[in-house]
C-alpha cells in the first residue's frame, strides 16, 4: 500500500524569519492523522532568513538529522561542537540523555533551506553523540546513496535505530529501485524536482508512506532529489 502525503497539505507557519512546513504533527501543528510514520517522527522543511535562527534549546532521546538543500546552517551544541553544514553534507545529533544546541543561518544575504528529521531511537538514555559527513555521489544522474543507518555500514552515519536513510539523486529520465525486506516499510520525501513512485506522481514537498510492498521503484520526470527511509 502506498499513501501520498501532499506537500500542500502539510502544516505551514510563516513567522517572517522562519517559513516552515511540517509533514507530521509538530509544535503548534497537530493532526491526529499525521503523528509520524513508524519510527519517523518529524520531517520539517525550513527556510530561515539571513542572520536568523533557532536559539539554544534542548533535546533528549531523539536521533536528529539535518540535510541542507541551499545556503548554510551553523550548529553549536553543549558537547562542544561548532560546525557549518552546507549542501552535500549530512549531520546527525543523537540527543540521548540530553543535549542543548542552536541552529543559525550565518549568511547576512542568503536564506538557508533545509530538512530536519527526527527518528525515535530504539534505546533511551544513550550518551549524546554528533557526526557530520560530506556525501560523495558517484553518479549524480542516478544514485542511491546510503547516508544514515542503524549499522553504520558503507561509511554511513550510525543512528540508534534499525532504520536506513538514502539519498536518491536523479537526472531527467533516471530510475532507481530499492528492495524492501519482509516486514519493512518505507517513506519517500521529495526534496527537489518531480518524480514518480510507481504510477504515483510526486513533486518537491510531497511524501509517501509505503507498507506491504517488496520494492520501491522511482522514476524522475526531471532532475530530482529525494530522501528514502527504509524503516522497521
Amino acid at each position: 500500500m502506498i499513501t501520498r502525503r501532499p506537500g500542500r497539505e502539510r502544516g505551514h507557519f510563516d513567522h517572517g524569519w522562519l517559513d516552515s512546513h511540517h509533514t507530521f504533527s509538530f509544535g503548534d501543528y497537530h493532526d491526529d492523522r499525521h503523528m509520524g510514520f513508524r519510527s519517523l517522527r518529524v520531517i520539517n522543511e525550513d527556510r530561515v532568513q539571513p542572520g536568523a535562527g533557532f536559539a539554544t534549546h534542548g533535546h533528549r532521546d531523539m536521533e536528529i538529522i539535518s540535510w541542507v538543500l541551499a545556503g548554510c546552517l551553523e550548529h553549536k551544541d553543549s558537547l562542544g561542537n561548532g560546525e557549518v553544514i552546507a549542501p552535500g553534507e549530512i549531520q546527525m545529533m543523537s540527543a540521548g540523555t540530553g543535549v542543548r544546541h542552536s541552529e543559525f543561518n550565518p549568511s547576512l544575504t542568503d536564506p538557508v533551506h533545509f530538512l530536519q528529521i527526527w527518528v525515535l531511537p530504539d534505546t533511551e538514555n544513550l550518551p549524546p553523540r554528533y557526526e557530520q559527513q560530506r556525501v560523495r555521489i558517484g553518479d549524480p544522474r542516478c544514485e542511491l546513496k546510503l547516508l544514515v543507518s542503524g549499522s553504520g555500514r558503507d561509511d554511513s552515519i550510525r543512528i540508534a535505530r534499525d532504520a536506513d536513510l538514502y539519498l536518491a539523486a536523479f537526472g531527467t529520465g533516471g530510475s532507481l529501485d530499492h528492495d524492501l525486506r519482509p516486514g519493512r516499510h518505507a517513506w519517500i520525501q521529495v526534496a527537489k524536482g518531480r518524480m514518480r513512485l510507481g504510477d504515483l506522481a510526486l513533486e518537491a514537498g510531497d511524501g509517501a508512506a509505503i507498507s506491504g510492498e517488496d520494492r520501491v521503484v522511482l522514476f524522475a520526470d526531471e532532475a530530482a532529489e529525494a530522501l528514502l527511509f527504509d524503516l522497521d
